[in-house]
């Protein structure tokens, strides 16, 4: 985890905070190591706190309607911004046009531009020439390295001698990284050596040490990439564990990327996250949710592993209608189901101590 911020960061989530489509924003707003986040934009939402609209706890966050008003405001409390975020999550990952007003005004002031989409900002000249120009930087987080500095699968991940834990999800954009997230910080207060491994951008955000962005990483590269990020972690840290961000499911349409997961960072277990209220993949009507049984059953299929424990995402749920929830999902599946995000980490990670490696 880095030890020093980057800097003060404005985060960008125009028309879709408090939506899947803003949970990198989500994500920044309830922790980041890279930036002191100073405020975000969402015009629904304006002058709410962002704490409050995500979880109902204020977090001093506030959500304005555009760039120059939050500038603004800030300016007036004497707060100087440095990055320009983009915390938007859209299918496909594709930068919205009206997101391309907002950046110029992000270089116009001279804020640095950080973006984890798949359309570069770098690769607009305009842009790059106004960057040079407010001598600030543009940074696409999701641009693939040169080949010549990615890594082949090479099997030393079966010298990893510790536990290795992957959470995984039913679905795309449902909460794994913010579980994995929650579960290290866990350990990590209960005086537990704990690591994370980042999968996606807004792991990178965040600020995690150890991190590959599968989505737009060569193929050939893909399970390399785990592998040398899980290495790396237990070589450097000597960690008790190493907890494995997730991404997509193994059986949505568009992202079935559980299965390099599995098959690259092997894990010893599995947590399962899901969101009961949902009943379609995220983006995709018509595509049936899988089941958590035929999910599950799908796990140790592949990977010959057992899911130890689910994790709920309580979206579109009342407060009432959580723990019966839970309460259902084990008496249906067997096993134990925890919403970490509304009540903790800390009866899921009693069950994960039992599992340390001594």
């Amino acid at each position: 985890m880095k030890t020093k911020i980057d800097g003060k960061a404005i985060v960008y989530c125009q028309d879709a905070f408090n939506t899947p489509n803003g949970k990198t924003a989500h994500g920044l707003v309830r922790f980041t190591k890279r930036y002191e986040v100073t405020a975000v934009i969402d015009k629904k939402y304006t002058g709410a706190d962002s704490g409050f609209v995500l979880d109902k706890k204020n977090n001093g966050i506030q959500i304005y309607s555009d760039l120059d008003s939050a500038y603004q405001a800030l300016s007036e409390k004497g707060i100087t911004p440095t990055h320009f975020v983009i915390g938007l999550a859209p299918d496909g990952g594709r930068l919205p046009h009206s997101a391309k007003t907002e950046i110029y005004k992000a270089l116009s002031y001279g804020l640095n531009v950080d973006s984890g989409l798949h359309d570069f900002i770098s690769n607009d000249m305009e842009f790059v020439k106004l960057a040079e120009e407010k001598n600030c930087k543009i940074r696409d987080i999701r641009k693939t390295p040169d080949r010549d500095k990615l890594h082949f699968f090479t099997g030393d991940i079966e010298k990893v001698n510790c536990l290795k834990l992957a959470v995984l999800g039913t679905d795309s954009a449902i909460g794994k990284r913010t579980t994995a997230r929650l579960i290290v910080n866990g350990l990590t207060e209960a005086n537990y050596k704990a690591e994370m491994i980042g999968t996606g951008q807004t792991a990178w955000m965040q600020g995690t040490k150890y991190n590959m962005i599968m989505d737009s990483c060569i193929n050939d590269f893909v399970a390399g990439e785990i592998e040398y990020a899980v290495v790396s972690a237990w070589k450097n840290e000597n960690p008790d564990i190493i907890i494995i961000e997730g991404q997509g499911s193994l059986m949505n349409p568009a992202y079935p990327g559980g299965f390099e997961i599995l098959a690259a960072g092997r894990p010893d277990f599995v947590i399962l996250q899901h969101a009961p209220k949902r009943l379609e993949y995220d983006g995709f009507p018509g595509y049936r949710l899988h089941t958590l049984d035929e999910q599950i059953n799908a796990i140790k299929v592949i990977s010959g592993k057992d899911v130890i424990a689910v994790t709920l995402n309580h979206e579109d749920m009342s407060e009432e209608e959580i723990l019966p929830a839970c309460k259902l999902i084990t008496e249906q599946t067997g096993l134990p189901c925890f919403d970490v995000l509304k009540y903790g980490t800390k009866e899921l990670n009693n069950l994960l101590i039992t599992k340390l490696k001594v």
